[in-house]
């Protein structure tokens, strides 16, 4: 039986508005590139039920030249969520991404899994994350490649263990749309991220703005499967109660 496996590319880049700012050219954009385009220097990974770095079954990698997380080495998913830190935060920045998914569903996915990743903003970072925890608390721009068929936007905002300001008021749905088009098949889309600090964030989809929001900060969201903080004292629930509300500012 042929195993069904999906694979999801990046290249990525960043620009550093300090950088900028700091030599009174405001409008100067500097970038830098994240990714090397020859191995994963510079970056963590955890993957839930694991160790920090133990990529486990060479989820990571890169193939001539380009970013993959693929699943061809698993017998079944089984909530192996994965994430990647880079070794340096950042606080006001852009963030362009590149990305496309090609192949099918594996074994032991959820329906929301498919064609589904993002990229994690002002993350808590790899090594405080305890072993079983699936994901960081953090802004996340969801990226998502189209069904075929109906309407599946991407650079949406979900918030694992967060929450977000929007029209003035705090918005307590975990999961936003954009105004995005749907972008069906194994085509490469960019995403960018503006991010100034603790202010206002922006997602941008092929050259538009598609989300705008303020404030991210510590909220009663969960960082695994239903499990919110004050069910996770075990795994220090009991630090992000306390710091509720506190501004995400890198």
């Amino acid at each position: 039986m042929k195993k069904l496996t999906s694979t999801i590319s990046f290249i990525a880049w960043l620009f550093l508005g300090m950088v900028a700012m700091a030599q009174n050219k405001p409008s100067r954009e500097e970038w830098r590139p994240l990714f090397n385009g020859k191995d994963l220097k510079g970056w963590d990974i955890k993957i839930t039920k694991y160790e920090l770095n133990q990529n486990f079954g060479n989820t990571y990698r890169v193939e001539d030249g380009i970013l993959k997380i693929a699943y061809d080495q698993y017998d079944k998913f089984d909530n192996k969520f994965g994430h990647m830190y880079y070794h340096k935060p950042f606080s006001y920045y852009k963030l362009r991404v590149e990305y496309r998914f090609t192949g099918n569903q594996m074994a032991g996915g959820a329906d929301w899994n498919v064609r589904n990743s993002g990229v994690m903003l002002h993350s808590q970072s790899a090594q405080s994350l305890f072993k079983d925890q699936e994901f960081p608390v953090s802004i996340e721009v969801q990226l998502l490649g189209g069904l075929g068929t109906g309407k599946r936007t991407t650079g949406n905002l979900c918030t694992p263990g967060t929450q977000v300001e929007m029209q003035g008021k705090v918005n307590p749905e975990h999961c936003i749309n954009s105004s995005s088009k749907t972008y069906d098949g194994d085509q490469w889309v960019t995403v960018e991220a503006i991010v100034l600090g603790d202010s206002t964030v922006y997602h941008v989809v092929e050259g538009d703005t598609v989300l705008t929001y303020q404030k991210p900060q510590i909220g009663d969201g969960y960082v695994s499967d239903g499990i919110h903080w004050k069910k996770a004292e075990a795994n220090d629930g009991a630090q992000w109660i306390k710091k509720y509300g506190t501004l995400l500012k890198e």
